[in-house]
C-alpha cells in the first residue's frame, strides 16, 4: 500500500494535505502551526516517540478517512478569498464568541480555588493576555492584513510585496506568541486534567480552554502554512 507521508515530510505540508492529521498531531503534543515548517522526523525525537508508530498511525488515518469519502475542505486549492471567508467566518467569529463567555468563569475559578491551587493565578494572566493578543490580532488581519493579501494578488508590486513581507513576520511572531502562551497553559494544568473532586465550573474552564487551543492551532495553521505561504510566494 502507497504511503503517502514519510518521517521527511514537513509537518505543515501534512497538514495541509490531510486536515485530520492535526487530530493526531495534537494526541502526541507535536506542533503544528508554529512549529510546522520542520520534517516529521525532528518533531518526533523531540518528544522521544517511536516514528514507526506515529507514521503508521497516521498513513492508515489517512487511507481510512479517504475511504470514508468525509467532505473536507480543500484548503490547498481554495482561492485566497475563500480561504479568508473560512478563517473569519470560522476561527475569528469562534474567537470573538468565546473569549469573552470564557473570562468571566476562568475568573471564578481563580477566586474560588486560587488560594489552594495558585497555578489557577497563572492561568488566569496567561487566559487574558492571550484573549488580548487574539482580539488585537484578529481585528487587524480583518481591517488592515487580509486585505493588502488580497490587493497585492490582484496587483502585485514591489512596494506591496515588501510591506506584505514584514506584516506576514510580524503576524507569524504573533502566532508564536500566542502558540508559546497555549503550550504553557496545558503544562500548568496537566494537560487539561482537572483534579479530583473538581466542581463544574473548574471543569468547564478546562474543557473550553483545550477546545480554544484546538481551534487556534488549526487557524494558525491555515494562516502560516497556506495562506501566508501562498502570498509572500515570489512567484
Amino acid at each position: 500500500m502507497n504511503q503517502p507521508f514519510n518521517e521527511l515530510t514537513f509537518i505543515s505540508e501534512i497538514v495541509t494535505e490531510f486536515p485530520k492529521a492535526s487530530d493526531l498531531f495534537k494526541s502526541y503534543r507535536i506542533d503544528f502551526c508554529c512549529g510546522g515548517k520542520r520534517p516529521l522526523i525532528e518533531a518526533v525525537k523531540e518528544k522521544n516517540l517511536s516514528i514507526e508508530e506515529v507514521l503508521s498511525k497516521l498513513n492508515s488515518l489517512y487511507q481510512e478517512t479517504k475511504l470514508s469519502n468525509e467532505t473536507v475542505i480543500d484548503y490547498k486549492n481554495a482561492s485566497s478569498g475563500d480561504l479568508i471567508d473560512h478563517i473569519v467566518n470560522k476561527h475569528h467569529r469562534f474567537l470573538n464568541e468565546e473569549l469573552p463567555l470564557l473570562s468571566p468563569y476562568v475568573t471564578k475559578v481563580m477566586r474560588v480555588h486560587g488560594e489552594t491551587q495558585p497555578h489557577l493565578v497563572r492561568l488566569h494572566k496567561l487566559f487574558f493576555d492571550l484573549k488580548t493578543e487574539l482580539e488585537q490580532h484578529t481585528w487587524k488581519e480583518e481591517t488592515v492584513d487580509f486585505k493588502l493579501i488580497l490587493d497585492y494578488e490582484q496587483n502585485p508590486t514591489d512596494a506591496t510585496y515588501n510591506k506584505l513581507s514584514k506584516i506576514v513576520e510580524e503576524l507569524e511572531n504573533e502566532h508564536s506568541s500566542a502558540g508559546d502562551i497555549l503550550k504553557e497553559l496545558r503544562e500548568i494544568t496537566n494537560d487539561y486534567t482537572p483534579p479530583m473532586g473538581a466542581c463544574g465550573t473548574y471543569r468547564l474552564v478546562y474543557q473550553r480552554l483545550e477546545a480554544l487551543e484546538a481551534d487556534t492551532f488549526q487557524h494558525i495553521h491555515l494562516e502560516n502554512n497556506i495562506l501566508f505561504k501562498r502570498a509572500i510566494a515570489n512567484v
